[in-house]
Order: C-alpha cells, then structure tokens, then sequence
C-alpha cells in the first residue's frame, strides 16, 4: 500500500466543516500542518478560534474520521492549538469579506436570504413555538436557517432549541451563531447575558442597538432563510426591524378569540406602515380535539372560539389591498407544549402530529415563496433624457 500524500490529507481536511462557521477548515486557515510519516501516520494540527471552543470534541472527531479514510492511512494523531490575535483578525477578514463593520447583509441587494418576521399582536399566542417549529420544518426540508431571538425581553428560543445553556463564540468582536443538531442556527440576547436569570430592562436606543448587534455583527453565512421572532406589540424593535430590513416579509399569529385577533391586526397594520409585506397569518390554538371521541371522529372542541385567523386575514387583505392568506391552523397539543420546554420542537419529536403537519405546511408555503423585491434598492441610477 502506498502512503498518503499531503495533498491527499488536505483534500480530506477540505470536506470538514467547522461547525460553527459552517465552511471548510482549510478555507479558515486552520489547518496549520500536515505531516507523514513511511509508515502512513499523519499528524494534523488545527487551530480553534478560541481556547475554549465549545464544539472542540466535534472537529476532532470530524478531522480524524475524514483522514483516517484516505487510502495508505494507519493512524491520525491530531493537535489543536489556538488561533493567534493575528490569525483571529485573518479569520474575521475572510468571514466579513471586507465589509464595513455592522452592515446588515441580509439588508444589501444582492442578498438571496428570505427574511421572515414572526410577529403578534400580544403574548401567549404562541409566537415563539410557530417561529422554532417553522425554522425545524425548513431545516428538514434542507434549507440553510437562523433564528433571530429579537424577542429582548421574553427571550425563549434557544430554550425551545434545547440550546438555553450555550454561549456564541467570538472571534474579535464577531461573534458565531449558536448550531443546533437540527442545523439551524439561533443567537439570542439572552445568549450574550453574564446570567441567563439576568434581567434585561433597556428603553428604545437600546434595543435598537441590540438588533442591529445581532443581524450584523454575528457572522450567520450563506443562509436561505432567516426568521425573527419579534416582541409582541408595536414597539420599539417593530419600528427598528422595518427601519433595517425593509424586505422582511411578516407573518402575523394570533389565536382564535376576538381579543387576540384584533390586537394582530394592528401588528400586521404597523408591518405595512414600515412598507414590510405581510405574507400570511398563522391561527395557534385553533382548536382541540376531543379526548373522548376517536380520531376517525374528528370531533373539535373551539377552547379560544373561533374565527380570529380569518378575520384578522380578511382584515389585512381588504386594509392593503393584496391577499393576506391563513397559512395554518395549528390544534392545541400537549406534545406542543412539552417539546418547547424541553427543547425538542414537535415538528422533529412527532413530524406526524395534527399540529406538526399544519406547521410543515405553513412552512412549506413560506419556503416556496420567491424572494421579494419589497424595500430592496434596486441599485438603478436615473439618467439624464436626451
């Protein structure tokens, strides 16, 4: 058998992916030696970011598994060492491609990520569970997916990701966004707290700056779909979000009652006031099915009434002129409940649940729809006439 070459070994380290950054670790630079020995053992060192990566266990056994493969290898011995301050500066270099510092991508024209805002008219409807299921069911579906947790005060999405206790790391003063197992990426302000039981209590320049943090100084990569999961209400962060990313389109949930309905509207309404497309409505709660009839029975039971989907849909479509649909009427489930609390979304815990499959299709709907030009510049410049 003949021994590995270095370009062989290299080309193997070129299919492993850091797993924060999610590209190549030989394009990141940290890949500092490869050597070979006559009897086929190749020694690797790879540089981590910072000294204490959370995901070190991850690349070592990705490194090794992927050199070990190549043809006339006997063993893999693999160091890793820590990015020097110079190396570290290289490595935000290629991340930010140059850019100025906190410019938006997802707000340039040439960016191809669909942004969605999931938004309500007040709490307890739900929105933060639809905005975690709709993320799992695109990731399922083989899109790249982030999670903004813009929510600053009722922040509970990396809970809901499972991923409460995790920290982002930071190269210089960029910072990585949080992997799941399902692929999809979150970052959270209660990600960047000195203690999750740390209360946050900013006003509006605040919050500004805290959105503004999160969607340019985080690298998020190529994504094809980035979700927002707002504050309920039309306050500050609505105001700030329509004010960077114009082109984010906005899916309003509510409940069935007339109470919750009316409020939505007013979220969907304040969405159009900052030129912001609103591209449907989920209904959460909508309905219960009856614990003493069988299934074949279909037997519902309207816990919240009914209708407040509808309404705030109709609503929406005659105030702007354009169809606002009902994307999904998501039943009341325990297994929904319990999967939020303890990090297993019910779109991958029970994919074939009443309220799993009305999510998927919500998301299937939204997935497939073309990026919108609302908000983008154009990139035109008039011209005299002649």
């Amino acid at each position: 058998m003949s021994t590995p070459t270095v370009a062989q070994v290299t080309a193997a380290l070129a299919e492993v992916n850091d797993p924060e950054i999610k590209r190549p670790i030989t394009d990141l630079n940290m890949v500092d030696s490869v050597t070979i020995d006559e009897g086929g053992g190749v020694a690797v060192t790879v540089l981590l970011t910072v000294a204490g990566c959370p995901l070190k266990d991850t690349i070592t056994r990705d490194v090794t598994e992927a050199v070990g493969k190549v043809p006339g290898v006997t063993g893999v011995d693999l160091t890793l060492g820590v990015m020097t301050p110079e190396q570290r500066s290289g490595l935000k270099e290629v991340l930010s491609g140059g850019r100025a510092q906190r410019e938006i991508p997802f707000a340039q024209p040439g960016s191809l990520t669909k942004v969605f805002a999931i938004a309500s008219g007040k709490g307890g409807v739900g929105k933060s569970s639809v905005t975690v299921n709709l993320a799992m069911a695109m990731a399922a579906q083989g899109l790249k997916v982030g999670i903004v947790d813009a929510d600053i005060y009722g922040h509970s999405v990396p809970a809901m990701l499972g991923v409460a206790d995790s920290r982002p790391t930071q190269v210089d003063d960029l910072i990585m966004p949080v992997p799941t197992a399902s692929g999809v990426s979150v970052i959270s302000i209660g990600m960047l707290k000195p203690r999750r039981d740390q209360v946050v209590a900013w006003r509006g320049p605040m919050l500004d700056r805290a959105l503004v943090q999160m969607l340019a100084d985080v690298y998020w990569g190529d994504l094809d779909v980035l979700l927002l999961d707002l504050p309920p209400g039309t306050g500050d962060v609505a105001i700030s979000l329509g004010q960077h990313l114009p082109n984010a389109e906005v899916v309003v949930v509510t409940t069935p009652q007339e109470a919750a309905a009316e409020v939505a509207e007013r979220a969907g309404t304040m969405a159009s006031m900052m030129h912001q497309r609103v591209v449907g409505v989920v209904e959460n709660m909508s309905w219960l099915p009856c614990p003493h009839c069988p299934p074949e029975d279909d037997h519902r039971l309207e816990v919240f009434g009914s209708g407040g989907g509808e309404r705030v849909a109709r609503t929406l479509s005659e105030r702007f002129d354009y169809d606002v649909p009902v994307i999904a009427r998501v039943p009341l489930d325990l297994a929904l409940r319990e999967g939020g609390d303890v990090g297993k979304p019910i779109v991958s815990a029970d994919p074939d649940a009443p309220a799993a499959r009305e999510l998927t299709r919500a998301a299937q709907t939204l997935a497939g729809r073309g990026r919108g030009l609302v908000g983008m510049q154009l990139g035109l410049t008039p011209s005299a006439r002649f």
